[in-house]
């Protein structure tokens, strides 16, 4: 069975209706699971069970030994939230074959389509990280001068807030906490200083487990962007475009979701499809003016980052 997994709680209760608006807008069947990031996600879910179809993860007893032994492994020092790698429990779920979909995500297309792709492929996934940051929030140099990774594994880094992936490449559980633990002995590999936890491990773990990759980007000159720092992109009928070339997904990656951001007004579009605004949101999120300017200036700066 194909499906789409999402990680999420009643705090990113307002993010994550918009991600399921704009799936369900161009697909009204394909299966989605709730992956709770903790105890907190019963308002949400009562909400996106009847508006979207979602199911709720199976197994939440195994979810929580699950990470259990991801808190086991790792020094708090190091995870001090085991539950961010709460999204490695797909491998382990009811999909066979499965696309992961942060929160800061709206689609503009019937993604699951993505899921073709592994018929030839172990991984898949689609951004620009590669190119713009290179390893950056990701490895440490270490990784290339003691070689534990080849050049051309390092070409295939990627974000982790997109990406598909089949159960049968990570067959047993004890394989993963094998990866979580060179892992958690190998602090010195990874980059975590802005903070990004499971992307590092979750890059790790792909580059070492698989070896048929296919970043999307690379399949195509015609490749559209996704980053949501990004000012360029046109909108046209609530879809946006890259020279010409509607985006797949758009990704509020590493920047906030906030008032002053860019393509503020399409997320509310999508947050709000088939409903009334509401003038407050559920997650009850109010952003002083002095916080829309401070997002302004840093959107400004991330500019001459290409994504």
């Amino acid at each position: 069975m194909q499906g789409i997994y999402i990680v999420a709680n009643n705090r990113v209760a307002d993010n994550t209706i918009a991600l399921l608006n704009s799936i369900r807008y161009h697909d009204s069947e394909v299966p989605i699971f709730l992956i709770p990031f903790d105890e907190n996600y019963q308002q949400l879910f009562n909400i996106v069970v009847e508006k979207h179809n979602v199911k709720l993860f199976p197994d939440l007893e195994f979810l929580e030994r699950f990470t259990q032994n991801i808190a086991d492994i790792f020094d708090r020092d190091f995870l001090s939230l085991p539950n961010k790698l709460r999204k490695l429990v797909q491998w382990f779920g009811p999909l066979d074959e499965f696309l992961y979909i942060d929160t800061d995500i709206i689609v503009f297309e019937k993604i699951s389509t993505v899921l073709n792709y592994l018929k030839d492929y172990e991984f898949i996934n689609c951004d620009y990280h590669y190119k713009g940051q290179g390893l950056n929030n990701i490895f440490s140099s270490i990784v290339k001068t003691q070689g534990i990774f080849t050049d051309e594994q390092l070409q295939d880094v990627f974000n982790s807030g997109f990406w598909c992936s089949r159960k049968n490449i990570l067959p047993r559980e004890d394989r993963l906490y094998e990866l979580l633990r060179e892992c958690s002995q190998h602090r010195e590999y990874f980059d975590f200083s802005s903070k990004t936890t499971d992307q590092p491990i979750l890059n790790y773990i792909i580059l070492k487990a698989t070896t048929k990759r296919l970043n999307l980007v690379k399949n195509s000159d015609k490749e559209p962007g996704s980053w949501a720092g990004s000012p360029h992109f046109e909108e046209q009928d609530f879809m946006l475009y890259d020279k010409g070339n509607k985006l797949r997904y758009l990704h509020w990656a590493g920047i906030p979701m906030t008032a002053g951001s860019y393509y503020r007004e399409l997320w509310e579009h999508y947050r709000y499809l088939g409903e009334e605004k509401q003038p407050q949101n559920l997650n009850n999120q109010n952003e002083t003016k002095q916080e829309t300017l401070w997002n302004k200036i840093k959107f400004k700066i991330r500019e001459i980052i290409p994504r």
